[in-house]
């Protein structure tokens, strides 16, 4: 039997002797010992608190979970607990581990906000989260905080782990790491519960180093000709999404100081509708003539310019924005307020594009009159088209999103303005589709890109043909001089 597990010195260490902390994130690089800790979190747990420690470890799914198993055998059972998968007298909860001074330790999963109803009115002390990047929003897991509860007056904590990307990269980094510096308490000042961040390096696991010295030779060749992949997966760098939708975004050449749009340049408005979740409107223009901006970017002609942003989302009591939740305005009130947005620079804009969804008329008015009666009859649109991916011979919505972030000669057919930060947050941690390549993961906050897409289909562009390369002319004198191959005779 091997000896009772010890966490490693460094990272793992701290984060299991920081029981003054309510909630902590660890993460970063892979194979920086993330389930080890969630493990040896709860065997601490059990070892201490006895009959009073009521652990759970979730992940998103079940078979997710079973991959814990073979390590939990080895970790808890060096204590003599035991694993029961069916309920009896004396073991009443099933898939759960036993420890001999009675404490418990359930294996569960939870894939979505409304699995956490078998959760609902359960006792947990111990609650262990694992890969929540996985998760596009804090929902369920903010909702099982609330099961955190001991009738024995024990320290009721949770321990969370991921790895940069995945849909629920921004939430994650919003929450746990951009509030203070890694290894620092925060103290939430609605909840009062104290939050941490501590790093996770693949060089802090040095019992993998050893018995495995060529993994991260391995990590590396794995993240070939992709340096944002590299950066998250190898240094567990959070300001860089792993498996990005749009891999040509770049704000330094796409995002721009605002200036004043030339009045004869067309302008237009597209959205996307939302209540419980966020909508979003954007105002763009069309560059008429090639032009360089005070901050130095070339605006080729034909180009786009984002230049308004509107993003209805909820914000908490500190005025933070809530991921992926809308503000439930009703269409009225949104159309009042497109209409004020136009008026602040006396724009005249010439069309809008909308969801197509706001324009069904099942059951009363649509969302798109109510819109333009709110507005006063003034902002009017039509269905944009919703075309996701490509579709016989013509380009799909995103393929044309893509050509304009990409331009042509390395200059990018679409800016934004600073101003819009929802955009600029959302639109760079977009992941691909798991069942569809082609498609991005719309369970994220995917309302910006979609207003931004509809916008882009309403003004069809193609990316300049490349030149092709004139014909090499093979003269005496190049094949006596070495310079011509015999494919070139």
């Amino acid at each position: 039997m091997i000896s009772q597990w010890q966490p490693q010195p460094g990272a793992q260490e701290a984060a299991l002797n920081a029981d003054f902390v309510s909630e902590l994130f660890f993460g970063g690089s892979r194979g920086g010992g993330k389930s080890d800790l969630q493990l040896g979190y709860q065997l601490d747990g059990a070892m201490r608190h006895g009959v009073a420690h009521r652990g759970v470890m979730f992940r998103k799914t079940y078979t997710e979970i079973e991959e814990l198993q073979s390590r939990a055998s080895e970790i808890f059972g060096c204590v003599g607990a035991f694993y029961a998968r069916a309920a009896s007298s004396s073991r009443p909860f099933t898939n759960c581990w036993y420890f001999p001074n009675g404490a418990t330790v359930k294996m569960r999963y939870i894939e979505s906000e409304d699995d956490y109803g078998r959760y609902h009115g359960q006792q947990f002390t111990s609650i262990s989260l694992d890969e929540v990047t996985e998760y596009s929003t804090p929902a369920p897991l903010l909702k099982l905080m609330s099961t955190l509860r001991s009738a024995n007056g024990i320290p009721c904590t949770v321990r969370l782990t991921g790895n940069p990307g995945g849909r629920g990269h921004h939430w994650v980094k919003q929450r746990y790491i951009d509030n203070c510096p890694p290894m620092t308490p925060y103290t939430d000042p609605e909840s009062g519960f104290v939050r941490m961040f501590i790093p996770s390096k693949t060089s802090d696991n040095a019992i993998l180093s050893e018995r495995d010295p060529d993994y991260i030779n391995r990590l590396i060749a794995s993240t070939y000709n992709n340096e944002a992949l590299r950066r998250a997966w190898v240094d567990g760098d959070w300001n860089v999404v792993a498996g990005a939708f749009f891999d040509s975004w770049n704000p330094r050449k796409h995002v721009i100081r605002p200036f004043r749009i030339p009045d004869h340049w067309l302008k237009f408005r597209g959205g996307d509708w939302g209540s419980a979740r966020p909508f979003a409107f954007y105002w763009c223009a069309v560059v008429g003539d090639e032009m360089v901006t005070d901050c130095g970017a070339l605006l080729p002609r034909g180009s786009i310019v984002v230049y308004r942003e509107w993003y209805g989302i909820a914000r908490d009591n500190q005025g933070r924005h809530v991921p992926n939740h809308g503000v439930r305005m009703v269409a009225e009130k949104v159309g009042a307020g497109l209409w004020d947005r136009e008026k602040i620079d006396g724009y005249q804009v010439s069309y809008g594009v909308l969801d197509p969804s706001a324009f069904s008329e099942d059951g009363g008015e649509s969302i798109h009159e109510r819109i333009w009666l709110g507005s006063g009859s003034r902002c009017q649109f039509r269905p944009a088209d919703n075309a996701r991916t490509r579709r016989g011979g013509s380009m799909g919505g995103w393929d044309v999103v893509r050509s304009r972030l990409e331009g042509d000669d390395g200059i990018p057919s679409l800016r934004v303005f600073d101003t819009c930060e929802h955009l600029i947050r959302t639109l760079p941690m977009m992941q691909y589709d798991r069942d569809n390549t082609e498609d991005l993961d719309s369970d994220a906050e995917d309302h910006a890109v979609d207003a931004l897409r509809y916008c882009l289909m309403s003004r069809p562009y193609i990316k300049k043909p490349k030149k092709p390369e004139p014909p090499k002319i093979v003269t005496f004198d190049s094949v006596m001089k070495g310079g011509a191959k015999k494919r070139d005779w």
